[in-house]
């Protein structure tokens, strides 16, 4: 019997002439958002060799949000020395655009989990300090325009430490001044804003946010993402209970509500310090840096829409990257695939809400360490799946 005659398939026969757009956030630990689209753009050009593909780099707030602000605005970095979430010296980096006006911070530079090794992780004693000088820096420049991303942050401080970095007085009942980290709320007695830095009066803050959590609660910041912080259940519950107390002092002095802020709970209760204290404008992370890199335009003509992230939860549903992408793209017409590191629950929800289709990555059972190790070549090789199904499906 003569052997078959193997024919290959339509799709592989023919050049696949296709836009592929590409716009991942970064996968924490261990692939920034150019990075993941690299990896994925490679992926896709395996899959389909004569695809046109281009990358954005996006962020929600967290960690990713200056470099993609500048990549796609353009400006300059600059550097400062300032407390990390513990109190030691780190470099944190944020942008100046080009108009020489206005600034790009995200917490996540001096306040950021990443700066913390798992076995530091403690969300009673890591604070906000280091945001503030940073803003302080930035205030020292000339800059009274700011675009802040919050996102990743070690601390579940309220921003008591932000704030005290910026001339806010909060003391123990003998007078002297707390710890600036959610365990120094418990001996807080007051609060004088009196020495607020003037300039923040001439200023305009936009924050990007990556969640709409109110700051105490069930879904609070202690509750939500205390946890991922090095919070216990029972630490959990203390930790809310501090930031109750911060909030109300913050109501008594201030003479307004602020429990009830969208986004109050962001970055471990920067969100609440940054909208009722500073007065400043919360908005989507992800819609402000979509906005800025012109990705509806790009959309246009686009076959196929990739994005992603590290850990697809509830959490992605409440205006995270994928879904802001995945909105966009629907209205456009194009469908939407999200690779991610991990999907905790099922993708139906995601579907539901603009994704086409939601596929982990890992290539089975692996420890976190093998998985952060191997993400771009996971990335790679399920972009390549991906578009070729993708292809298939076309005929």
């Amino acid at each position: 019997m003569g052997m078959a005659r193997l024919s290959r398939s339509p799709f592989l026969m023919r050049k696949q002439i296709m836009k592929v757009l590409i716009a991942p956030d970064s996968f924490k630990e261990c692939l920034s958002s150019q990075e993941a689209g690299a990896a994925i753009g490679q992926g896709v050009l395996r899959a389909a060799p004569h695809a046109h593909c281009e990358a954005i780099q996006i962020s929600d707030g967290g960690e990713g949000f200056v470099a993609a602000i500048l990549a796609n605005k353009g400006g300059h970095e600059r550097f400062v020395t300032v407390r990390d979430p513990l109190g030691e010296p780190v470099s944190a980096m944020w942008g100046l655009l080009e108009d020489g006006a206005t600034a790009v911070i995200e917490v996540a530079a001096a306040t950021g989990l990443h700066l913390l090794s798992r076995a530091q992780r403690n969300p009673f004693l890591a604070g906000s300090w280091g945001s503030g000088e940073v803003i302080r820096d930035a205030l020292d420049a000339g800059v009274r325009r700011f675009m802040i991303g919050l996102g990743g942050s070690a601390s579940n401080d309220g921003g008591v430490g932000m704030l005290m970095a910026l001339g806010l007085r909060a003391l123990k009942s003998n007078g002297e001044p707390i710890a600036p980290c959610a365990r120094g709320l418990s001996e807080l007695a007051s609060l004088d804003y009196s020495g607020l830095d003037p300039r923040l009066r001439e200023c305009d803050i936009t924050i990007a946010l990556d969640v709409d959590n109110p700051l105490c609660g069930e879904q609070g910041a202690s509750a939500v993402f205390g946890p991922q912080k090095g919070a216990t259940s029972a630490d959990v519950q203390e930790l809310d209970r501090l930031l109750s107390h911060w909030l109300a002092l913050n109501e008594q002095v201030l003479g307004r509500e602020l429990g009830a802020i969208p986004g109050g709970g962001a970055a471990g209760g920067l969100g609440m310090a940054f909208i009722g204290v500073l007065g400043a404008q919360g908005r989507k992370g992800i819609d402000l840096v979509l906005e800025l890199s012109g990705f509806d335009d790009k959309l246009k003509g686009a076959d196929l829409v990739f994005t992603g992230e590290g850990c697809m939860d509830s959490q992605s549903l409440r205006g995270k990257a994928p879904l802001g992408v995945a909105q966009r793209a629907q209205r456009a017409g194009a469908p939407t695939i999200a690779l991610v590191g991990a999907l905790l629950g099922d993708a139906t929800a995601a579907r539901a809400m603009g994704l086409t289709a939601v596929f982990p990555i890992a290539p089975g059972a692996v420890t976190l360490d093998q998985a952060l190790a191997n993400a771009a070549a996971n990335l790679r090789r399920s972009a390549e799946n991906a578009t070729a199904c993708f292809l298939a499906g076309r005929g």
